[in-house]
């Protein structure tokens, strides 16, 4: 008997109608885990190569963890998988909620869906039954009432759904729109949205009541008490407020020595303000990207981030909102002034990356407007980060000529303007004039303008990269150009690796002082191409896991992964036998990427962003990350040829996938 797993998946063709039942064999959840390892080995083993992204072959898989129900805290992330329309890769999103459980509910570890349906359908799966129903009713409408409306439809007393579902963005195929659940939580990337519209599939309604396997309960029990504790034991949010973070992240994250801190008490912070610690804690270090990526703390000063103080976005909290099975609850639902009707509306707390990408990136201090375009974009569901790097890549080009009123249909792009970026970002949800341009992302956009447009898009790979600087945290622009899914914040960073301490566990994971030189970072050494391979894997099990990143980063010591997972399967696996299986999942997402024609040295990060030419003001002046030296090394470390980033022979081998297809190596 297998633990932890629900042992099948369930498969959907829309053009047919058909679906079936598959029984995965145990040694594929120890080869792979679920989640994110489960999703690369069957869209590789049965996706077409070379399919359109949102032609009816693509497969637009929903993945649940193998931590998700067992008793586990932080663990209920699901995600999406799929070839990205976006960079035409592989393409994941990742999500929280309630919607992971729920797939495992119903008895599956999985939903794999390709095809495309007629009209606008959406599927109502309760445990053995799967339905197809006719969705024209919701088309056009919003992500967060078709959510209600769809819950108000299926709920009893007891049953209690959870939906999946896309709104305007996804119907209108943006390939920076995402799929929504919880009202606005959103697995934003990779364009997973528009392959759900390419389906004319509008939502997933889920309603099932299945047990979850666990081999260890009461292990369970006792490895989640102990973080609880761990976590309530925290006092360090009561030291500080909000308008001490800029000084606390200056002096915790900036200068020229990096710190190692105990993650625990960055656990402690969410937990009370949320990812908005970070509107302003990274501010005086250079953390928060500005004004396109040109910009520093010089062009939005004290004057204007104090604005995006954390203690005014709390302010604005009625109660705080926890994902399943959280005990951080860095989330919060909240209120704003709806500028057209003037009435108070509840929305999700807007997160760092979307304040920041709809803030400093676009020189904007007016909180009110980003609360209100932040809510826009959630019901619309598109990517908060792509849209407002989208944005600041047309402000850019209009600075320099190469848009005028005439092809913006008479707004003027100026920097820090709310009103017109809630104008632009309605445009780009309608796909209207300029906005359909823009709502396809950065380089797409540039692609379309020309006159020079594309040295103003930054990117990696054709995806926007999340709102962290690499030339603060190297090891952030090396992840953002040498993962699978380009641009992704959530990979790897020395600020993380520094918080995990995976080397308390792995004989391979090199062990930072507590104190040493920031210089030590931007080199491309042995040691710093370990540590970001370490964080590539490691990443992989958490994903194959179903955990928060928050989790790990509060300490491997606290939230015990490793122990977790044994607790749960049974396995007794050793750690690193556990990142040899990230490794694995790695490795497969990149052979996915060369299969598909994808050369990964053209996934690097845009130079600007890389300090190349490097700022001359503010704290990251003079600073250039070296990352095609870096990335080489990274590669090497992985097992990949270090000059192309493609897989060798041996590290398939090693990695157990020798039946896999040769010649989509060459």
């Amino acid at each position: 008997m297998s633990y932890a797993s629900m042992g099948k998946i369930l498969s959907i063709d829309l053009t047919t109608g058909s679906h079936h039942v598959e029984q995965v064999p145990d040694p594929i959840y120890e080869q792979f885990l679920s989640g994110l390892g489960l999703g690369a080995y069957y869209l590789y083993k049965n996706m077409p190569a070379g399919c359109d992204p949102l032609g009816p072959q693509n497969i637009l898989g929903f993945v649940s963890g193998l931590l998700t129900g067992t008793g586990s805290l932080m663990t209920g992330r699901w995600m999406v998988v799929c070839k990205s329309p976006l960079t035409g890769g592989w393409g994941d999103a990742n999500c929280g909620g309630t919607f992971s459980p729920a797939i495992k509910r119903c008895g599956y570890d999985a939903i794999f869906i390709c095809g495309k349906a007629e009209r606008p359908v959406y599927l109502y799966i309760e445990n053995d039954t799967v339905m197809i129903k006719d969705a024209s009713m919701y088309w056009g409408k919003d992500a967060i009432e078709t959510e209600k409306a769809l819950l108000a439809e299926h709920s009893a007393p007891s049953k209690k759904p959870s939906v999946a579902v896309i709104g305007e963005a996804g119907e209108r195929l943006s390939l920076i729109s995402g799929i929504c659940n919880a009202g606005g939580r959103i697995a934003a990337r990779s364009g997973v949205g528009a392959v759900m519209g390419s389906k004319n599939l509008k939502a997933l309604v889920l309603c099932g009541n299945q047990p979850i396997p666990v081999h260890d309960p009461e292990r369970m029990k006792a490895l989640s008490k102990s973080y609880s504790q761990r976590l309530r034991a925290q006092k360090i949010q009561d030291l500080v407020n909000g308008s001490m973070f800029p000084l606390v992240g200056k002096i915790l994250l900036g200068g020229n020595l990096t710190k190692r801190f105990n993650g625990m008490w960055y656990a402690a912070l969410l937990k009370k303000w949320g990812t908005n610690i970070s509107n302003t804690l990274g501010m005086l270090a250079g953390d928060n990207p500005i004004k396109n990526w040109k910009g520093s703390v010089k062009d939005f000063d004290h004057r204007d981030y104090r604005h995006l103080n954390p203690d005014l976005v709390k302010k604005r909290e009625l109660r705080k909102y926890n994902c399943y099975s959280c005990a951080i609850g860095c989330g919060g639902i909240c209120q704003f002034k709806d500028p057209v009707s003037g009435e108070w509306k509840e929305t999700h707390k807007p997160e760092y990356e979307s304040i920041n990408a709809l803030g400093g990136l676009l020189l904007n201090d007016d909180l009110d407007a980003i609360f209100q375009i932040n809510d826009l974009l959630n019901r619309a569901g598109m990517d908060t980060i792509s849209a407002g790097s989208t944005i600041a890549f047309a402000m850019e080009c209009y600075e320099k000529g190469i848009l005028t009123t005439r092809d913006t249909g008479g707004l003027e792009l100026k920097w820090g303007d709310a009103a017109v970026i809630r104008s632009l970002v309605q445009s780009m949800i309608e796909r209207e004039g300029i906005g359909d341009v823009l709502a396809d992302g950065s380089l797409k956009a540039a692609q379309r303008i020309g006159k020079g447009a594309e040295q103003y898009a930054i990117q990696a790979g054709g995806q926007e990269p999340g709102m962290h600087d690499a030339r603060l945290d190297p090891q952030m622009g090396l992840q953002f150009s040498v993962d699978p899914t380009p641009g992704r914040h959530t990979i790897g960073s020395g600020l993380y690796y520094n918080m995990a301490q995976l080397w308390r566990f792995s004989k391979t994971a090199p062990k930072p002082a507590v104190l040493y030189p920031r210089s030590h970072e931007f080199k491309a050494s042995t040691e710093n191409a370990m540590i970001s391979a370490s964080s590539s894997c490691l990443k992989m099990v958490l994903d194959g896991a179903g955990g928060c990143l928050f989790a790990l980063i509060s300490g491997l010591q606290n939230w015990q992964l490793f122990e977790y997972l044994n607790a749960a399967t049974g396995w007794n696996k050793t750690p690193d036998e556990y990142l040899a299986t990230g490794k694995r999942i790695q490795t497969l997402r990149q052979l996915f990427n060369i299969r598909e024609g994808i050369d990964p040295r053209a996934n690097s990060m845009h130079s600007r962003a890389l300090g190349n030419p490097p700022l001359t003001v503010g704290p990251l002046k003079k600073r250039t990350v070296p990352v095609d030296a870096m990335r080489s090394m990274h590669w090497k470390a992985m097992g990949w040829n270090e000059h192309s980033g493609i897989p060798e022979n041996a590290a398939i081998a090693q990695a157990g996938l020798p039946d896999l297809d040769a010649t989509a190596r060459h």
